[in-house]
């Protein structure tokens, strides 16, 4: 069974949105990497998508992805749950969050939440749905008109 996570995360990490390439691993399953902590993610690599950051990395193998989701709030899928302060909740800075679901290479369910900046979300989600072979689940029709037009 998946590991849940209760994450509460501080309203100035909520409050800027990333920028530029960089990606923010919001949260999940993944220990040794503490939450909302910025770095960037490598998608070239044809099998595993690599997180990279000064205190710590990680990969998610495109084989092993159960789910992708996208929109303005966390997916809840995946058992990675996020607690999101009264503040945040009236925040105007527009949120791009991917959720992914999957196994490691023990087999052992995974989640995380990465928070996506403004552009890439098109770029990032086409590569993981062509290289997983799973569709994209989109939070709403305006986060699907985000990506797709």
């Amino acid at each position: 069974m998946l590991r849940r996570h209760w994450l509460a995360l501080a309203p100035a990490a909520l409050a800027a949105a990333v920028r530029g390439d960089q990606v923010m691993y919001v949260g999940g399953t993944i220990g040794e990497i503490p939450e909302a902590t910025e770095g960037y993610i490598e998608t070239t690599d044809p099998d595993t998508i690599l997180f990279m950051s000064p205190k710590g990395s990680f990969h998610v193998p495109y084989k092993g992805i159960t789910s992708v989701e996208y929109g303005q709030k966390a997916g809840r899928r995946v058992g990675v749950a996020i607690v999101i302060t009264v503040w945040a909740l009236f925040s105007k800075k527009r949120k791009h969050f991917l959720t992914l679901g999957y196994k490691d290479a023990k087999g052992v369910a995974q989640g995380i939440v990465l928070e996506l900046p403004k552009g890439r979300p098109k770029a990032i989600i086409t590569i993981i749905e062509a290289r997983s072979g799973k569709k994209c689940e989109y939070e709403s029709e305006e986060a699907r008109k985000h990506v797709h037009g």
